[in-house]
């Protein structure tokens, strides 16, 4: 049986191949680089980042990376292009192994889920005044 019990991003990418590893570890870093202060976690077994809330989450499958995070219509919307050609839903976006990581998009994605969370903590510091 896979294991399961995943304490740390590490410990999960390290059960695949290093080519999935690679593809991985660059989301990972573009999430640090965007989001300096975010918090790495392991959240329904598979790597999951915090700040001010959920940003996103990745997961690796044998022929496609998982971005995930029930994506707001906004999000849906201001991506809608970029994401054509690709299989979307509510809440996960699927990156086919075959083809190279989309690095600009999934920058801007970052950057709009960062503001996304900015703007959703500004709101709720605002309703509790």
């Amino acid at each position: 049986m896979a294991k399961t019990d995943f304490k740390t991003i590490d410990e999960y990418q390290a059960g695949f191949p290093s080519e999935i590893q690679e593809r991985m570890q660059t989301i990972r870093k573009i999430i640090h680089e965007v989001v300096p202060e975010v918090e790495e976690a392991i959240s329904y077994q598979i790597p999951c980042f915090k700040y001010n809330g959920y940003l996103i989450y990745y997961a690796a499958f044998p022929n496609h990376i998982s971005l995930s995070n029930p994506f707001s219509p906004e999000f849906l919307k201001e991506f809608e292009s970029d994401l054509k050609n690709y299989k979307v839903s509510k809440s996960v976006i699927q990156l086919p192994n075959k083809e190279s990581l989309p690095v600009d998009m999934i920058t801007k994605m970052i950057k709009f889920r960062k503001q996304e969370n900015e703007q959703k903590m500004k709101s709720k510091s605002k309703s509790k005044k």
